[in-house]
């Protein structure tokens, strides 16, 4: 089960995020619940692959927004640099930053 020690111990600025959810610990936990049940990281991985950065770049904007907004900053990160080249429409490997949100994610989750 997810818990607030659990998120801190991988870097998850939880004071950040409880801020955002106006310290209610219950109702944070069940957005980030919500987050990590989320499978776009696939759908964005799956647009890269296609080439259509057009999508990518909204999809990839979408879980910059979640995720930044969570402080769920491990995997922030990756797809923070991800939607920035996206923006430019920047056709380049993806592979290493796709790689390190979707193993962060699955850190999460695992918790």
């Amino acid at each position: 089960m997810i818990s607030v020690e659990k998120l801190k111990s991988l870097g998850v600025n939880v004071e950040e995020g409880l801020a955002r959810c106006m310290n209610k610990e219950d109702f944070y936990l069940m957005l980030v619940n919500k987050a990590l049940a989320d499978n776009k990281l696939e759908l964005l991985e799956q647009q890269i692959k296609n080439k259509d950065l057009d999508g990518a770049f909204e999809t990839a904007h979408a879980l910059k927004g979640m995720y930044a907004n969570l402080s769920l900053d491990p995997v922030t990160k990756p797809v923070v640099e991800i939607t920035e080249l996206l923006r430019g429409r920047n056709d380049v490997d993806y592979t290493a930053l796709i790689t390190e949100a979707k193993s962060q994610f699955t850190k999460l989750k695992e918790l």
